[in-house]
């Protein structure tokens, strides 16, 4: 825990730091959650195709899911969203001719989460 996954567009390869993104993601996480530096695993899943409304070019994604053991209040879930927002807008160099869509959510890991470190 937190279980990080990072959905992002494929022609953003260049200009998305993700190992920026996450180490920095990480530290805030830690901060604002009280999560444990060590606790902290951030997966990136590139994604090729983007449609948005009736377009097939011109858009770019990033969508980060934060999940984390059950606990956290409402506004630490709603600073948590906000501030990976601004990491985003910090570690994406915006493309030409393309809008960014970036988006945020937490949510609760499911009592069936389980873990080992081996």
């Amino acid at each position: 825990m937190p279980q990080i996954t990072v959905d992002y567009s494929a022609s953003l390869g260049d200009a998305f730091d993700r190992q920026g993104f996450a180490v920095a993601l990480h530290a805030m996480v830690v901060e604002t959650a009280a999560a444990k530096p060590e606790a902290c695993k951030c997966r990136f899943r590139v994604v090729h195709d983007i449609v948005v409304g009736a377009d097939t070019a011109g858009h770019e994604l990033v969508h980060v899911t934060l999940a984390l053991l059950p606990g956290r209040s409402a506004e630490v879930k709603t600073a948590l969203t906000s501030r990976t927002l601004e990491l985003v807008r910090a570690h994406v160099k915006p493309i030409e001719g393309a809008a960014l869509h970036a988006s945020a959510e937490v949510r609760d890991l499911e009592p069936s989460y389980e873990k080992f470190v081996d």
